[in-house]
């Protein structure tokens, strides 16, 4: 199994992300933590995205989950042509709530575990390898899931990783303590958790588990 996780973009460590993927390849960018954007916001995200991984090398494209709510077939397709998965952050509970609703919750993780496919992300990205989204609200609202998604927001996380995470933590990102504010959630629950600076990124290789 292949992780890349991150609290924003590659941090400071693009190098591990070439080795881990084994330099570039095809990536699907998912961007649907930011669904609950004002469109033309969701879009330049997108833009952002493709561009900085293209700049890499990777044939990098949009894999929007909203296209595969009845066609498990074609995401099937889609996530077997590609190497690696990027998912960008946003709203963590927006992000779940559209990965559960086109299946592509069970897709990933299933080929991510039998190292068919690495997944990449930050922020919300990472948040979603978690367990359990529960201290994540102190950051994201799930409110959000029902105007975005039209259902309400679930607490599950993908589960390849045995910690939540703390993205942004000491960031200028973070201008509402909303960091500290999910330390304070973990550490009142007995949640494992690893914080992650805007430089740092853990990274996971098989029996490697690092954070850099």
């Amino acid at each position: 199994m292949k992780l890349f996780l991150a609290s924003y973009r590659f941090g400071a460590h693009v190098d591990e992300f070439l080795a881990l993927t084994s330099g570039p390849g095809r990536v699907a960018v998912i961007a649907n933590a930011a669904d609950a954007w004002p469109t033309s916001a969701r879009q330049s995200s997108v833009v952002s995205e493709l561009r900085n991984l293209s700049e890499l090398g990777y044939v990098a494209e949009e894999l929007d989950l909203r296209r595969f709510r009845t066609d498990r077939d074609a995401l099937r397709r889609e996530l077997d042509a590609v190497d690696t998965v990027w998912i960008r952050g946003g709203n963590t509970f927006v992000l779940q709530a559209r990965l559960e609703i086109a299946g592509a919750d069970g897709e990933i993780t299933s080929r991510v575990r039998d190292g068919s496919l690495v997944f990449a992300g930050y922020s919300a990205g990472g948040c979603i390898a978690s367990p359990s989204l529960r201290g994540v609200e102190a950051a994201d609202d799930p409110a959000e899931v029902e105007a975005a998604a039209g259902r309400t927001a679930s607490w599950t996380g993908l589960g390849l990783t045995d910690h939540s995470f703390v993205p942004h933590f000491g960031s200028i990102l973070d201008e509402n303590g909303a960091a500290q504010a999910m330390v304070s959630v973990f550490e009142r629950e007995n949640i494992p958790y690893l914080t992650l600076t805007d430089e740092q990124v853990v990274v996971v290789d098989g029996d490697r588990f690092e954070r850099l």
